[in-house]
């Protein structure tokens, strides 16, 4: 189908003018006019009466006309539909249970507001990411940020908050000081390690103690953990901020530290660089720079 020659016809019929067509077009009435030549040799009929001051469809180009106005109108809004079923696009976001629970989730409501035309899929897991399997767009994960072959944004470096249950703390010893800490049960992170630095950052000298007592691979488990009155679980603020506002847990004491890993924003370096994928990370950093308040608790 000679798709640009029916296309000069229909905006020359509809104009009066080969020149507003062209202009209408993004050419030449040159090129105008003899695309509508074209189409008239094909046809081997002539659609239009040339005059001094424009032109005017004949018998059979009026026909003709508004059948293909009509058609070209239904091509344009088809492509409307399609581009805006493109720009409507679904992000999907993984990221460890805790922090979508306590931090992502509660906050997404303003990106919607910010962005209506993208979607955003949660997927919470804490499992290890493989981008070209899963068709993730952004992964959030702590750690040391070491991500090779990968984009990666830092956000925050949350602070470390030691928290339990108000019921053990009634029925134990007294905490006044960090190393009191070590009379409770340590509830531990995976690695066992951010008792030692929370400690050692606090100035208790190291000690195996620091490093005893269950581990759980997901701050979720240590809160609910702490919350049975299993023991002391070091957690980043945020995370406990329910459990602490509700009186399910009580910070131990007061005195925030942040973790030794930050939280990154990671993705294929193709996919940072699309607009959709550069809005949200670029909002994750707005909402990460908004002032943190620790919870004032009674002392113990």
């Amino acid at each position: 189908m000679p798709l640009l020659a029916l296309r000069a016809f229909a905006e020359a019929g509809r104009l009066g003018s080969f020149k507003a067509a062209a202009a209408r077009m993004g050419v030449t009435p040159g090129a105008v006019s003899q695309q509508i030549r074209l189409l008239e040799d094909r046809v081997g009929v002539p659609l239009f009466v040339r005059e001094r001051h424009g032109v005017h469809l004949t018998e059979a180009g009026a026909q003709a006309h508004p059948g293909l106005v009509q058609a070209f109108e239904l091509i344009e809004k088809s492509l409307a539909r399609l581009e805006s079923s493109a720009a409507r696009r679904t992000l999907t976001i993984s990221t460890v249970p805790a922090f979508a629970a306590n931090w992502l989730v509660p906050r997404l409501g303003r990106f919607s507001e910010l962005h209506p035309g993208i979607e955003v899929r949660v997927e919470a897991t804490s499992k290890l990411v493989d981008f070209q399997r899963d068709r993730i767009d952004v992964a959030l994960r702590h750690g040391l940020g070491d991500y090779p072959g990968l984009a990666v944004m830092p956000l925050m470096a949350p602070v470390m908050l030691p928290v339990a249950s108000p019921a053990l703390l009634r029925n134990g010893p007294a905490l006044r000081q960090p190393s009191d800490c070590l009379r409770y049960p340590l509830l531990q992170d995976s690695d066992r390690a951010e008792w030692t630095l929370w400690l050692q950052a606090h100035g208790v000298p190291p000690d195996d103690a620091a490093r005893r007592g269950s581990s759980f691979d997901d701050d979720l488990l240590l809160l609910r953990a702490a919350a049975a009155g299993q023991g002391i679980a070091l957690v980043p603020q945020d995370h406990a901020r329910d459990d602490i506002a509700s009186g399910r847990l009580q910070v131990v004491l007061n005195l925030p530290w942040p973790m030794r890993f930050a939280y990154y924003a990671v993705s294929l370096p193709d996919a940072a660089r699309r607009p959709d994928v550069r809005r949200f990370i670029d909002w994750l950093a707005e909402e990460a720079q908004e002032p943190q308040e620790i919870q004032e608790t009674p002392e113990i």
